[in-house]
């Protein structure tokens, strides 16, 4: 799965939509106006960070296994720590991809969510950067 694009995060104003207090049922629909709790602002609860937090369109199949679907947008934390086996972005060899970093017998690789592919191990020689931590995939139906 490959980065096609990158946006910053651009927060002017707060922009708050309504939340409501119970949750949705995935079966017979049930009226939900009289349930509205309180607002929520999307930027304040997707973004921790906005100085160092980016959008990333996705393309490719590789992640679909980790919920992540061809033109996802993502949204990606620079500021963050990776930690054991989280979806990250990464820089190999000057392109940029979307995969679960995992260390394996003190090796370290980049692991695709599909069985289709297999995982990249990172060697010597090879550009490798860790760009930022995933923390949230944004995709429509």
């Amino acid at each position: 799965m490959k980065v096609v694009s990158i946006h910053p995060t651009l927060i002017q104003k707060k922009e708050s939509l309504p939340l409501f207090s119970t949750t949705v049922s995935a079966g017979f629909p049930s009226p939900a106006d009289d349930y509205i709790d309180k607002k929520i602002d999307l930027n304040e609860a997707l973004i921790k960070h906005p100085a160092a937090t980016f959008f990333v369109r996705v393309q490719g199949d590789s992640m679909v296994d980790a919920g992540i679907l061809n033109d996802d947008l993502l949204v990606v934390d620079r500021s963050l720590t990776v930690k054991k086996a989280q979806i990250i972005v990464a820089v190999v060899d000057g392109e940029f991809t979307v995969k679960r970093i995992k260390r394996i017998n003190k090796k370290l690789f980049l692991c695709p969510e599909n069985k289709k592919y297999k995982p990249l191990e990172i060697v010597e020689g090879m550009e490798f950067q860790v760009w930022g931590v995933v923390t949230y995939a944004i995709h429509t139906f």
